[in-house]
């Protein structure tokens, strides 16, 4: 009986064992699948085009236009923004692209301003991906029927449905005509409601294309943060041309706004792992040698212009050129003066200040005095005891040694500006050891303001108990009599009726006559 269950044992062994292992290989398997479909997709790769995009400063050229774009209608491009058109009523205006964006997965950053001074405003802005370029129409200032797809920025509303400002996403195969009295809705693929009108900041929208998918994000404009976009709205399965033009417009109606683009900037998007060639094997190979042999040209041309040179001035052979520009010892020199100066300027002004309180304290020193000469004429009265008298004494004190200290922090800002002013570099100390003086002499200032401050606020005490001093209370000033009695009321307005009268009686006559000559 023992061997049998030995060797069933020992059967049964492997069996747990194999059973154990297909159990944890099962396990393994089924964590990394899910763990397989958590992971987050990586974003794409992008890749900025200048050749789509614009920005400031020295956002136009001399000639008033943008380098890769066309400009129409009422649009003025400046240095540093494009304001595509003025708030003026009926105004249109549009900028698109010259060359066609070839490219399937594409992102916009738009930075736009909307500024008006109305409660409403009309007619908005609009960002287009279109077959052609709608340079002039009624949507937005661009035109209708196109082919692509408009991203609507809506200040006024049409419907009266009270849903404007309002973003829209709106497509069209090139047969659709725009719906005016609806603000688009009907036609709209994706809509969200943000107004983007008068905000502190400029509006950043950012329109990516990826993947078949249009995503549109916003910010609000309340906040500099460049990043800080919310969710407005998506569309999925979405399909438009391969190629297209990019552009901007906008249009005021009977009421009128400033619309303002600050910067577009386009990246192409790729996917991860794909990603794009560099911008050099994008050029033919014609243009390419064709540049090339310009360079070599332009370049033997320099060389050839040296030699020149060098022959005509032998003298000027050799000389370095490092003179042109601030080395680091030169740069940390300048530095160093500039921030004397910054110190010198604030050493002034605390002397100016310090004048003020010098005056301030020989006025107070003055007054005291004479309160202390009248109240010893009147000690052998009996009106002032000998406390007050020390007490009096004391303030005189402490207001003769601010004024001490005083003079002598003035004479070391002075002493100060006399170093400073020389510039050396060798005085450095000395204006620390000024520095530090100046420290000491304000805490001794505080010190004695400090103990001016409690005598008085003793005196003022005993004073207040003392009876003998509330005799001496000044006497109540009588009150004032009214400056307008009715009397003079009446008269006023009597004559400023006659008045009135008088000039709308002038008026009168002079329109009637003026009327006679037409």
């Amino acid at each position: 009986m023992a061997v049998s269950i030995a060797q069933r044992r020992a059967t049964s062994a492997p069996l747990f064992i194999l059973t154990f292992l297909t159990a944890l290989i099962f396990h393994h398997s089924v964590a990394d699948t899910a763990t397989g479909s958590h992971t987050p997709e990586e974003p794409p790769h992008r890749r900025f085009e200048y050749k789509y995009s614009f920005k400031g400063p020295h956002l136009s050229q001399t000639d008033g236009s943008i380098p890769f774009w066309i400009h129409s209608g009422n649009a003025i491009p400046s240095a540093d923004q494009v304001r595509i058109t003025p708030s003026l009523k009926s105004q249109r205006g549009t900028v698109w692209t010259k060359n066609k964006v070839s490219f399937e997965n594409w992102e916009a950053e738009v930075t736009f301003r909307v500024s008006g001074r109305g409660r409403m405003g009309a007619d908005g802005l609009a960002v287009w991906f279109t077959t052609e370029q709608g340079l002039d129409g009624p949507v937005y200032g661009a035109a209708d029927q196109w082919n692509g797809v408009g991203i609507f920025f809506d200040s006024f509303d049409n419907d009266g449905k009270k849903n404007n400002p309002a973003i829209m996403v709106v497509g069209n195969n090139g047969n659709l005509v725009f719906d005016h009295q609806n603000d688009g809705t009907t036609q709209a693929l994706g809509t969200c409601l943000r107004d983007f009108r008068n905000k502190p900041y400029p509006v950043r929208a950012k329109i990516t294309y990826y993947k078949k998918t249009m995503t549109v994000m916003i910010n609000n404009g309340f906040t500099p943060d460049k990043e800080d976009y919310e969710f407005c709205t998506k569309i999925d399965n979405m399909n438009i041309p391969s190629e297209g033009f990019l552009g901007i417009s906008a249009a005021t109606g009977g009421l009128a706004d400033d619309h303002d683009v600050l910067s577009f900037l386009l990246f192409r998007l790729s996917e991860p792992g794909q990603q794009p060639p560099p911008p050099e094997s994008e050029i033919p190979k014609e243009e390419k040698d064709k540049y090339q042999e310009e360079f070599q040209n332009f370049q033997q041309e320099l060389d050839k212009k040296k030699e020149e040179f060098q022959k005509e001035h032998p003298d000027v052979q050799g000389e370095p050129m490092e003179d042109l520009y601030e080395t680091v010892n030169d740069r940390e020199i300048r530095q160093v003066f500039e921030g004397q100066n910054r110190i010198h300027l604030e050493i002034k002004q605390l002397h100016r200040q310090l004048a003020m309180i010098l005056d301030e304290q020989r006025r107070y020193v003055s007054v005291i005095t004479d309160e202390v000469s009248k109240k010893g004429t009147n000690a052998e009265s009996g009106q002032l005891d000998s406390a007050s008298q020390q007490q009096l004494g004391s303030v005189v004190a402490s207001q003769q040694e601010i004024l001490k200290n005083l003079n002598d922090l003035r004479n070391s800002f002075y002493e100060s500006l006399k170093q400073i002013g020389s510039a050396q570099p060798q005085q450095g100390n000395a204006v620390g050891l000024g520095s530090y003086e100046t420290i000491q002499h304000f805490n001794d200032i505080k010190e004695h303001l400090h103990m001016v401050k409690r005598d008085v606020e003793h005196m003022v005490q005993r004073n207040a108990q003392n009876p003998a001093e509330k005799a001496m209370k000044c006497p109540e000033v009588p009150p004032m009599p009214a400056c307008l009695s009715t009397v003079h009321f009446a008269v006023f307005i009597v004559v400023q009726s006659v008045l009135f009268f008088c000039y709308i009686m002038y008026k009168s006559q002079q329109e009637a006559a003026a009327k006679k000559f037409f």
